[in-house]
């Protein structure tokens, strides 16, 4: 079953009350969720309930080794995450015989997270976990809950393998929220080719998150990555520090540009030993003055009477802290001690933080369904809230600001996830073996195509056939040949020069476009510039500074058509879907200043190519539609390039992904087609889903896209249509006009 209602409607207590049951009856619950702060505050939740009977206990990367053992033998609601159940769970079902026994029901809770190759994967894992209860007599209940997804039922069941009832009635009492959308101003500053640029979202997001909580509203702030949280924490602390100075005349308690809600500095990651844990670096509020008996709805801003105090009143919030701290930082919240928090979307997911006023949404968060369970953090004991999306210079933050209706009355999107990529599939066979050998019987519950990728696992020695099934016979773990939240390749080390101190692991992918020589690296509120990135010794030497730019790296493409599997009109033209070989090589990156997005310089960078076998969707023009429009005056191979970046800009909206899986390419000529011809692909090894979106919406998709180019104000192009951070050659050449004059010519029924 899947219960899809909205947030803070009670389907914690829908899955809690038959769960519960089941541990009293003498059975066993397994509870996923795609978060550790969501599995802390649900564990949080069941110690309350103070039953005996109920041994409830956390399962991921924060549980001390000690513990583990008692996890296994004796806890009855084990609440972990996919990550800990691929890797450290169903790997060892041998010493978790009791618990699979006795297995009555399996909640996967906030399932819409569970999208592109990251749903693909735990789809998998799904399947394997079905397979080992099977093996230990045992058939659980799964339940699955979400606050937005989309045809629930039949999402619930590609997930599951199984046939689901879904649950969507909501009658719970709610107050209303008022939702703004607000556009950054255009600032003085000049980009590429002139084009006028905005106010970056982040800056725009620290200031109203200083202005709320000097007006004592307690407000949560989302940005969409961990360094642009830190960005807004400091920058809202560095603007609460001047107020504090301007009404009390002295300096701030803490310098607001010390590390913002983050482990002392002399404390380090994963296995390393940390000898410093006094908590997030100038928080006061983790001491006990700041414990639960702070009344709930007070103003510590407004009351206190020491202004210097109030820089402290912000932190930041992100994966990289230590267990300990972040539920300081959840608790403090929750308390009222904290008026401010800055996250990532750690925080989106269910996560009790009652008594929030409002919530920021730093740029288009890449969903509706991610949009409205964000804004539904605030509001949520049923008072009114607000909720305020901040633009980004891009097309499709532009788009939604100026076309509202594409927001409110609509349905959430599809949730797109493929179990039976190939790439998805092999390594999760291959893990199956290992745990228990393959057989017949077994095929039928990882999908249709199994028995070709079995073969082609034989063929590559991965797995060997013998008359009793499939067997993994390798020495090294099966599971390491699946990193299912899509990184890929050995991670590259991230180490203080001077130190030698680990600060963190990036995906070797991900290093080449976050970690390349001169990056900007954030860790912790601090700043670092990447002296060196050795790829062959896996590891990136960083030195401190504080530089007041940040880097964005650029990339050329190259693809190749290796099949069409679709194809159809689209006006004189034809669309097809099929799969490609992209060949990418970041050749330099752009240095913009943090708050006003200035240019200052672009710099090259010598990185070797990276070979990507997947999906894409194409619209190819025919040489007498060309001609016609190059007759016309347009820039052909400009007007393809302007509707590639629109069209990769505007895809988020009918495709549950973000713009930095997919990329694009086009040309007035393409080696393969003869023709004039643009791509844009899934940017995942055998696809993700979201191009096979964009083919089955192509209409909708390409005549939002025309109108986000048109309807923006600017001349001749700038980062809210047609210019992208990607792009490897400059943006040059683009033709606004003339990439509205070629999207008319393919809408042209």
């Amino acid at each position: 079953m899947i219960i899809s209602t909205g947030t803070a409607s009670g389907k914690s207590l829908a899955y809690l009350t038959p769960a519960v049951t089941s541990c009293l009856d003498g059975g066993t619950v397994l509870y996923l969720t795609p978060t550790k702060a969501l599995a802390a505050d649900q564990l949080r939740t069941l110690r309350e309930l103070r039953l005996t009977q109920v041994r409830a206990a956390c399962f991921d990367g924060d549980t001390p080794f000690e513990e583990r053992s008692w996890v296994r033998q004796h806890a009855n609601y084990v609440l972990t995450n996919p990550d800990m159940l691929h890797r450290g769970i169903l790997p060892r079902h041998a010493q978790w015989s009791p618990f699979f026994r006795r297995l009555r029901m399996v909640v996967v809770d906030e399932c819409h997270g569970y999208r592109g190759v990251f749903g693909s994967h735990v789809a998998q894992i799904l399947r394997r976990l079905r397979r080992v209860c099977s093996r230990y007599g045992s058939q659980p209940v799964f339940l699955l809950a979400s606050a937005t997804a989309s045809e629930p039922g039949a999402f619930a069941m590609r997930l599951t393998g199984l046939e689901m009832a879904e649950v969507t009635v909501d009658a719970s009492p709610k107050g209303s929220t008022t939702v703004a959308l607000w556009e950054p101003p255009l600032t003085e500053l000049r980009g590429e080719g002139g084009a006028p640029v905005r106010r970056t979202a982040t800056a725009e997001a620290a200031d109203l998150l200083a202005d709320l909580v000097l007006a004592d509203v307690r407000t949560l702030a989302f940005v969409r990555s961990r360094r642009g949280a830190e960005t807004v924490a400091l920058s809202a602390r560095a603007k609460l520090a001047d107020v504090a100075f301007s009404l009390s005349g002295t300096p701030p308690a803490t310098d607001p540009h010390s590390a913002v809600g983050a482990p002392s500095p002399d404390t380090t990651r994963g296995g390393e030993s940390h000898t410093g844990n006094s908590g997030p670096a100038g928080a006061s509020w983790g001491d006990s003055h700041a414990g639960d008996d702070t009344p709930t709805g007070t103003s510590p801003v407004a009351s206190s009477a020491d202004w210097s105090d109030l820089p402290n009143k912000i932190a930041a919030y992100r994966a990289g802290y230590l267990s300990e701290d972040r539920r300081l930082l959840e608790k403090a919240l929750r308390s009222g001690s904290l008026m401010g928090l800055a996250s990532t979307n750690a925080l989106e997911l269910g996560v009790d933080v009652s008594g929030l006023d409002a919530v920021l949404i730093a740029g288009w968060p890449g969903t509706r369904a991610s949009l409205w369970q964000q804004a539904g953090r605030a509001g949520r004991d049923g008072q009114d809230a607000l909720a305020v999306l901040i633009a980004r210079d891009d097309p499709l933050d532009t788009y939604l600001v100026h076309h509202p209706d594409a927001l409110f009355g609509q349905p959430v999107e599809a949730i797109v996830l493929d179990p039976d990529n190939p790439y998805v599939l092999g390594p999760h066979l291959c893990a199956a073996a290992a745990e228990i050998p393959l057989t017949g019987d077994d095929l039928p519950i990882f999908g249709p195509t199994t028995p070709n990728v079995l073969g082609e696992l034989v063929a590559q020695g991965l797995l060997r056939q013998r008359p009793a099934g499939w067997f993994w016979t390798r020495r090294e773990r099966a599971t390491n040949l699946a990193d299912i939240r899509g990184g890929g390749g050995a991670p590259i080390q991230v180490v203080e020069s001077s130190t030698g101190r680990l600060l963190g692991s990036v995906d070797e992918p991900s290093a080449h476009t976050t970690v390349h020589t001169g990056a900007v690296y954030l860790h912790q509120g601090e700043s670092f510039l990447v002296e060196l990135l050795d790829l062959e010794a896996g590891v990136a030497l960083v030195s401190d500074a504080e530089p007041d730019y940040t880097t964005f790296a650029r990339d050329v493409t190259d693809i190749t058509i290796l099949a069409s599997l679709r194809s159809r009109e689209l006006g004189p033209g034809r669309l097809h879907f099929g799969e490609v070989e992209v060949t990418r090589q970041v050749v330099s990156y752009l240095k913009r200043r943090v708050q006003s997005g200035e240019m200052l310089g672009d710099e090259p960078l010598d990185l070797p190519p990276r070979t990507l076998r997947t999906r894409a969707v194409w619209w190819t023009l025919p040489t007498s539609a060309v001609a016609a429009l190059a007759g016309e005056g347009f820039d052909l191979g400009g007007a393809a390039h302007a509707a590639e970046h629109a069209a990769i800009g505007l895809l988020p909206l009918f495709a549950t992904c973000d713009r930095w899986d997919i990329g694009g390419v086009s040309t007035e000529l393409h080696a393969d087609t003869g023709l004039l011809t643009v791509f844009v692909y899934d940017g995942h090894e055998g696809g993700a889903g979201f191009a096979e979106r964009g083919y089955s919406r192509a209409a909708d998709w390409l005549t939002a896209t025309r109108e986000a180019i048109d309807s923006c104000e600017c001349e001749r192009g700038c980062p809210s249509c047609i210019q992208s951070p990607k792009c490897g050659n400059g943006n040059d050449p683009l033709d606004k006009r003339g990439a509205i004059r070629l999207l008319d010519t393919f809408l042209t029924s």
